[in-house]
């Protein structure tokens, strides 16, 4: 049976620089909604007919600032999603949000709109963590949007991060005792990290400021995987946490591997073994929907070994890990294929895998040191040829 789809919305316009991404040429000032509305719906247009007959399993809108579109505009595109595509009985409609008063505002009217489910960016309890990481709200006007939140949708999560410098895990335990005493089904807990070719890189390449050292960092990783559990929020990805049943459908999605579409500047999406790229630049975006149709920038041809990587890589980030004999049955391989059975067994015997007949699974220690096991374990080697 086919799974369902994802649709993934990306609204370009940030109302400030964020510095620790590298999407700042996404700041506009004079965009006009209206024509970027008309855009996305002429973009879906186009991905319902490459994908028709689905089950829509959920819609996510992401990007700059979402939470500040106008609420007709989104009422517009679930509609237009949910006539394209049969919509699941319990489909999930994410919004990203900033903590502001001014998108806590427009809550209201993005639930009349058809959203019901709010990502919250709050990052931090604590104003100087808050300006250390250049956002634009206090920690007062975080919570006060989180109030808000919960008043409107029906499910509701937010992201913190932690592992900041200096930061001792004292106070990171503080933190994450009150964001576990707020009732919300879903918490998104990641550790700081130092991307090249943003801010905060350049930050530590001057010397401004150090990050925290890798095992005082995995001390950290282990504190919240405990008091989360605890709690009844347990890690299902490395940095997720939920009770059951409130899981990130959308996030699963990409995950267990499955179609997505991904609509508006810079989305990505999976479709039909394509990989699809969306013209980065608003302009650049626009004025290929008025050229052609859709936004498409690439799309590429993936081979079967190049989705059974990437399979791989996204399923063991999944506390559930993966089924080999099912993706060696998907994609054509043997499960021998897949792994490199001397390294499982290796990893397996430090206690940092589970390998039980043919289901494999990164331990609470293994997913610390994800990215090393994931180098080591996947086998599986890029084909020349498509599927």
């Amino acid at each position: 049976m086919t799974s369902p789809l994802a649709l993934y919305i990306h609204w370009p316009f940030c109302v400030s620089k964020c510095p620790y991404c590298d999407f700042n040429s996404h700041v506009r000032a004079n965009m006009d909604d209206d024509a970027m509305g008309e855009a996305l719906l002429a973009d879906m247009a186009h991905e319902a007919a490459l994908l028709a007959g689905r089950e829509l399993g959920s819609i996510f809108f992401g990007g700059g600032t979402p939470s500040l579109m106008p609420p007709t505009l989104v009422a517009r595109l679930i509609d237009q999603a949910t006539t394209y595509w049969t919509p699941a009985d319990d489909i999930e409609i994410t919004l990203e949000a900033n903590p502001s008063s001014v998108e806590a505002a427009r809550f209201s009217d993005l639930a009349a709109a058809g959203v019901n489910r709010v990502s919250l960016g709050l990052q931090s309890f604590e104003d100087d963590a808050l300006r250390f990481l250049g956002r634009a709200h206090g920690a007062a006007e975080g919570l006060a949007a989180l109030d808000m939140a919960q008043a409107q949708f029906g499910r509701v999560s937010f992201d913190l991060i932690y592992a900041l410098p200096g930061q001792t895990l004292d106070e990171w335990e503080a933190q994450l005792a009150r964001a576990l005493s707020l009732g919300t089904g879903h918490l998104s807990l990641y550790q700081l990290t130092i991307e090249p070719g943003t801010r905060f890189a350049t930050d530590v390449r001057r010397g401004a400021f150090e990050p925290m050292d890798d095992d005082v960092a995995a001390d950290f990783y282990a504190l919240t995987q405990e008091r989360t559990a605890a709690a009844g929020l347990p890690a299902y990805e490395t940095s997720n946490h939920a009770r059951a049943g409130q899981e990130s459908r959308h996030n699963l999605t990409y995950w267990r591997y499955h179609d997505y579409a991904g609509i508006g500047p810079g989305a990505h999406g999976r479709r039909l073994n394509l990989a699809t790229e969306r013209h980065r630049k608003p302009e650049n975006y626009l004025g290929a929907v008025a050229r052609n149709g859709h936004g498409l920038r690439t799309e590429t041809a993936l081979s079967r070994g190049e989705q059974a990587v990437e399979a791989l890589l996204m399923g063991l980030r999944l506390t559930e890990g993966v089924r080999l004999d099912v993706m060696a049955s998907r994609f054509g391989f043997s499960e021998d294929a897949l792994i490199d059975a001397q390294a499982v067994d290796r990893l397996a015997g430090h206690g940092l895998l589970l390998h039980e007949e043919s289901h494999l699974a990164l331990t609470e220690a293994g997913r610390l040191l994800l990215d090393a096991i994931l180098a080591e374990v996947v086998a599986v080697e890029a084909e020349a040829a498509p599927a």
